[in-house]
């Protein structure tokens, strides 16, 4: 396994110290980049040339991004880092904080040096108090060895870098809703244009990037860009850290190469409990839409792959299903889950995700009409594409996906009242 980036310090006894990170190489190329004053032109070009792509869920290009922001601009830039890990099914950027918070400190900043930032802060979900204290810790050991601060390691380089804790709303996951709440506002996303890249943080440019992406830049500058993007395939560079959880014996976190059979990761988590039958997979959290296991078992772990089979890598939040789940009663839940997160500024979002959730869990109970199926794939269509954001577009692609592969699911609880899997 490509244990050798994120997570490259996990078998050592309390990781997270800096000691520890140091004893693996930890911030050399923050000092290398700094003593040798680096071009930050040559930073982003090695990034680019990784195929490192955003690690939350979107993946976009990370070097692209960061190129969007003009160095010269006058006035302040800001780098932002996601750990608002909301998505259901999702559990690997905490590990990041929890196990190897150095590294995230040390990308950050050269992350700063490369857009010309002095000063940054990693948005923590709420509920992450043990993965908040460790970074603080991490933060504070950062200061005291001079790798944050002023005129850092003597390089006229400043950089200070802040936590600021969430409040619990996945809707807080989005860029822009993000950037409201750091700003004590409403977390509810902003219209786009014009992007955070040229009116972010408190109007400032600002480059936003997911926890596990900002922790892969020091090996990225380390062994090189190409290095990384071998580790993976076409279009998807490097190792990534997948979340898999559901109906098998050991869930967790594991990172592997991108482009990694699925059955081989399902191996790693020890296959599937009790020898079941796989039925489905969601591959890239609640969002992503649903393909049946048979389908899955031919596929690789990485964008192209996943996308060619009409669904998405998203955060790389594996949820494995077996013949004792009832589609049904997942989709209730996911839509329920949508529904409540809604921040409601939208319409189609704000009404439609009530729709959604309303007519499943009628058809759940055993209330379902014949025409609604029919109606429930006209509501996800009237949603998607209809919003600021995008959690319109993930309250309706499970239900698509769910209809598109288990319709006869749905069909028999309207026919008979009842789960077809005993489970209703």
């Amino acid at each position: 396994m490509a244990n050798e980036v994120c997570l490259r310090t996990l078998d050592l006894e309390r990781p997270w110290l800096l000691e520890q990170y140091q004893s693996r190489g930890g911030y050399e190329m923050l000092k290398k980049i700094l003593t040798e004053k680096t071009a930050p032109e040559a930073i982003i070009d090695e990034v680019k040339k990784s195929g490192l792509r955003g690690r939350g869920g979107a993946g976009f290009p990370t070097g692209l991004k960061w190129s969007f922001i003009s160095r010269n601009a006058p006035g302040q830039k800001y780098v932002v880092c996601n750990s608002d890990e909301g998505e259901p099914g999702t559990f690997k950027d905490r590990d990041i904080l929890r196990y190897n918070p150095h590294q995230l400190i040390e990308g950050m900043v050269i992350a700063g040096y490369a857009i010309g930032a002095a000063r940054g802060y990693n948005y923590i979900r709420g509920e992450f108090w043990e993965p908040y204290e460790r970074f603080e810790q991490a933060l504070e050991e950062a200061r005291k060895a001079g790798y944050l601060g002023k005129d850092l390691l003597g390089s006229g380089f400043d950089f200070e870098l802040h936590t600021h804790l969430g409040a619990g709303a996945y809707i807080c996951g989005e860029e822009t809703a993000l950037l409201e709440s750091i700003e004590g506002k409403k977390g509810q996303p902003r219209y786009k244009p014009p992007f955070p890249a040229h009116f972010g943080l408190y109007g400032c440019p600002t480059i936003i990037n997911n926890t596990e992406s900002l922790a892969s830049i020091p090996m990225i500058m380390e062994k090189g860009g190409e290095w990384f993007a071998d580790i993976g395939v076409k279009n998807s560079g490097g190792s990534k850290l997948f979340s898999i959880s559901g109906n098998i014996n050991n869930p967790g976190v594991f990172e592997i190469p991108m482009g990694t059979p699925f059955s081989e990761l399902l191996a790693m988590a020890g296959g599937m409990k009790d020898g079941r039958k796989i039925k489905a997979v969601i591959p890239g959290g609640s969002s992503a839409p649903v393909i049946p296991g048979d389908q899955m078992m031919e596929l690789t772990m990485d964008y192209d792959a996943i996308a060619g089979a009409g669904s998405m890598l998203g955060s790389g939040a594996v949820i494995v299903l077996d013949d004792t789940n009832c589609m049904v009663k997942i989709l209730e839940r996911m839509s329920y889950f949508y529904h409540e997160e809604s921040c409601g500024q939208c319409t189609p979002c704000r009404e439609g995700t009530g729709w959604l959730y309303r007519i499943v869990h009628r058809i759940e109970t055993g209330q379902g009409r014949q025409e609604d199926l029919d109606l429930l794939d006209d509501v996800a269509d009237k949603i998607s594409g209809k919003t600021i954001c995008a959690l319109g577009d993930a309250a309706a692609m499970p239900v698509q996906g769910m209809l598109r592969h288990f319709r006869h699911e749905f069909q028999h609880h309207i026919d008979h009242k009842r789960c077809m899997v005993g489970l209703g």
